[in-house]
């Protein structure tokens, strides 16, 4: 039986120009983030479950901008806690796609391994179908999970790779739609080494690991194309593009010189927003955040 609702967002997630927001930073990178909005941490003394009530605060001020619609944004990337809350009586997920016409993905890693042959694994992740179970039942449409390369080691980016699409399978074989996120560490001295053995891993991955088309996450590239082949492969829904570190501004113009590949941004997203700003002064921001973004994202 065919899911309209699904094939519909497919379609999105696929042909329409736009971005991804992310909006999917967990427990680690939480009180960063919060930090980085201007709220300090004595602000959550109560622990962890107000950390999480601050972060939704956030989200939700973000999600329910003016701006922060599917004219533009065509997906956004959730945490956990986030996808099990409401916004305005809503279901997170539900909310994006009926009242913002923006695609709900899922951010479904546990997080990383200490570094070994210069990569960082994904931890296991026994928790992963059940996750994923609920997930399809809050009509979540994909996922996305994170490990990072650090130095060009071969066997190790092979080892990420490997897992990469190994997880992927797992996630198809449920009716979600993956992204793969092996990250190049930008500030990596092996930068471009990393990313030419990257690619030709990624290509024969799509050739004989992937079950089904996938989405990919990478670091912006520094050689312009170098990603092309992976776009226009017939296993590859889409690429977006992490900022890595790299400020929103210096990101756009990256992004923009590379064909077929969009953001999925995070804290270049969220430069400039404030907790002190008036609404009218948020929303400003965030919409000229958002049109920057969309419009290093267009096709070229």
């Amino acid at each position: 039986m065919v899911d309209a609702v699904f094939e519909e967002q497919l379609q999105r997630v696929s042909n329409v120009d736009g971005f991804l927001a992310a909006l999917d930073q967990s427990g680690g990178s939480t009180p960063k983030t919060i930090r980085a909005y201007g709220i300090s941490d004595d602000t959550y003394v109560e622990g962890e479950a107000s950390m999480y009530d601050v972060i939704h605060a956030i989200r939700t001020r973000m999600i329910t901008s003016p701006s922060f619609n599917g004219d533009r944004i065509l997906g956004a990337i959730l945490f956990e806690n986030t996808m099990n809350r409401e916004i305005e009586g809503i279901p997170v997920p539900t909310f994006l796609w009926e009242k913002r016409n923006i695609v709900p993905f899922l951010k479904c890693d546990k997080g990383l391994l200490e570094l070994k042959n210069g990569v960082q694994l994904m931890k296991p992740n026994p928790g992963l179908d059940d996750l994923l179970k609920r997930a399809k039942a809050k009509r979540v449409f994909g996922t996305k999970m994170r490990s990072v390369i650090k130095e060009a080691n071969e066997e190790g980016i092979q080892a990420i790779v490997d897992q990469q699409f190994e997880v992927g399978n797992q996630i198809l074989a449920v009716g979600l739609v993956p992204i793969l996120e092996p990250e190049v560490d930008i500030n990596s001295p092996d930068k471009v080494k990393i990313e030419a053995i990257l690619k030709e891993k990624l290509i024969e991955g799509l050739n004989t690991k992937a079950n089904k088309g996938i989405m990919l996450k990478l670091s912006l590239p520094t050689e312009v194309n170098l990603y092309k082949d992976l776009v226009d492969h017939d296993k590859c829904v889409r690429l977006v593009a992490l900022s890595g570190g790299y400020p929103r501004d210096e990101a756009n113009i990256i992004l923009a010189k590379q064909d077929g590949m969009i953001a999925s941004f995070s804290r270049a997203l969220a430069e400039g927003l404030f907790d002190k700003l008036t609404d009218e002064e948020f929303n400003t921001t965030i919409g000229r955040s958002i049109t920057t973004i969309f419009e290093a994202s267009k096709k070229k």
